[in-house]
């Protein structure tokens, strides 16, 4: 008898946890947290290292910018992302990167790498700067499967 009431017990244990205290829905607003971007950053820099400066975007004569191009598109949310190319052709292929902006899964946006992003296409690099939903928009691990999709989205039109 001993032997079934601990098989018993820890059964009891395990259906609680996986029937129902999964990943907590409050904080999903379904809006993007904005309270995160370079000038806040910037704002509080600034209070400890004076002589900080806010990197602006450039206008590189080399450097084509294509901004937001839908990558993925889930109901009638679109995710878009922001592509950095050298305007000069070159027949070997070229080193693509994607930038993924900072903030925990819950803030930033793509907009904060423009001016690296600007700045590697100059250098020849092909630069991407997709979005993702933020953790105030979907739950864990829907981020990731969006920057998923942003890098099949670059393999699939690595040609164009």
């Amino acid at each position: 008898m001993k032997k079934y009431s601990c098989c018993l017990l820890a059964f009891l244990l395990v259906i609680p946890v996986a029937n129902g205290f999964s990943q907590s829905h409050i904080g999903i607003t379904n809006n993007p947290d904005t309270s995160y971007n370079s000038r806040v950053a910037y704002q509080q820099t600034i209070k400890t290292h004076p002589d900080s400066k806010l990197v602006k975007e450039f206008s590189f004569p080399n450097v084509t910018e294509k901004r937001n191009i839908t990558y993925r598109k889930i109901g009638s949310r679109e995710l878009k992302l922001d592509a950095f190319l050298p305007t000069e052709k070159n027949n070997s292929p070229a080193t693509a990167i994607l930038i993924i902006h900072g903030g925990g899964w819950r803030s930033g946006n793509r907009t904060q790498h423009y001016p690296l992003a600007q700045k590697l296409a100059s250098l020849s690099y092909v630069c991407f700067t997709p979005e993702y939903r933020l953790s105030t928009e979907a739950l864990f691990p829907a981020s990731i499967y969006d920057i998923k999709d942003a890098i099949r989205w670059v393999r699939k039109n690595a040609e164009k």
